[in-house]
Order: structure tokens, then C-alpha cells, then sequence
């Protein structure tokens, strides 16, 4: 049994869930028409619903007792693949805009991933260089190589001046 075992207040609610349903494909057959049966398709969307909410890990959901990782991981794919949270998401915008009005004129999308076109030589180096060249001794494997600490190569009876 996991950790919750009622309603906590984050689970899907009947309304949302009457218009989530439709959204969803229909159920895959299984190739050899013998299998374990599949969690409820509620079930798997409070599962998502709570890794979403919460950010946790997919393989900590098991502890939760609502849909074990595997399931839930599976059914997210499944129906993001088939678009279902696109379509949620357009839906319920529209819904929203109906209701209480999107100022669609105040809304902004931009992002960028890449080099910036007029960065140049004023931007100055980047900050995770330091302007350093090679390998610094002090943050090298080899550096931290001698017990002692000592970055000066100890005399030994084969190195050392003096006669034996």
C-alpha cells in the first residue's frame, strides 16, 4: 500500500476527467490477447497529473500507491505521442477564453538556443573559460597524484646528488 490512500485534493476531478476521456486512443490489443490487466486510464493520468505537479521522479512514483512508474511512464508517452495533452491544453485555452477572455494582443512567445549574431569581441571571454590554456596543474589528476601533497618530486636513493 503506498502513501495515499484518499483523495489528497490533487486528483483529477469528475468534470475534468469527462472532458480528458474522450481526448484519450483507444486501447492498444495485445499481441497475444493475454496480458496483465491495464491500469485505469484514471489512474495513470493522476499519476502523470502528481509527477508534473510535484517534479518528482518517475521511479519515485511507485511509493505513492497510485499507478506504479512503469505504467504511468508508458501511458505518458503513449498518449503524448498521440497528442492528447496538445489538444487538453488547446481545449481548455479556448474554454478559458470563453469564460473569463485571453488579452491574445498582451501575450508574447519568444526563445532562443544558439550563438548570439552580434556578440563579437566586446562580450569578452566566456566565463567558464577563464582565459586559461592547457591543463591546469592544480585541478589535474596528476597534480593530486602525491600523498604527501608536495608538487616537488622527492629525493629518492636513485635521484638524489649524494653518494650512497
Amino acid at each position: 500500500m503506498g502513501l495515499m490512500v484518499k483523495d489528497d485534493g490533487w486528483r483529477v476531478s469528475d468534470e475534468l476527467w469527462a472532458r480528458m476521456e474522450p481526448l484519450l486512443p483507444a486501447r492498444p490489443g495485445h499481441p497475444l490477447g493475454c496480458h496483465n490487466p491495464r491500469v485505469p486510464d484514471r489512474a495513470a493520468m493522476n499519476a502523470i497529473l502528481f509527477v508534473l505537479r510535484t517534479g518528482c521522479q518517475w521511479n519515485a512514483l511507485s511509493a505513492t500507491g497510485i499507478c506504479s512508474c512503469s505504467s504511468a511512464y508508458r501511458r505518458f508517452r503513449e498518449w503524448a505521442e498521440a497528442g492528447v495533452f496538445l489538444e487538453l491544453w488547446r481545449q481548455e485555452l479556448l474554454a478559458y477564453d470563453r469564460l473569463k477572455g485571453v488579452e491574445w494582443e498582451w501575450l508574447a512567445m519568444d526563445g532562443a538556443i544558439g550563438k548570439a549574431p552580434l556578440g563579437g569581441a566586446e562580450t569578452g571571454p566566456n566565463p567558464t573559460d577563464r582565459a586559461k590554456r592547457g591543463r591546469n596543474g592544480a585541478y589535474s589528476a596528476r597534480g593530486r597524484a602525491s600523498r604527501s601533497g608536495s608538487r616537488s618530486p622527492v629525493p629518492t636513493a636513485t635521484t638524489s646528488s649524494s653518494p650512497a
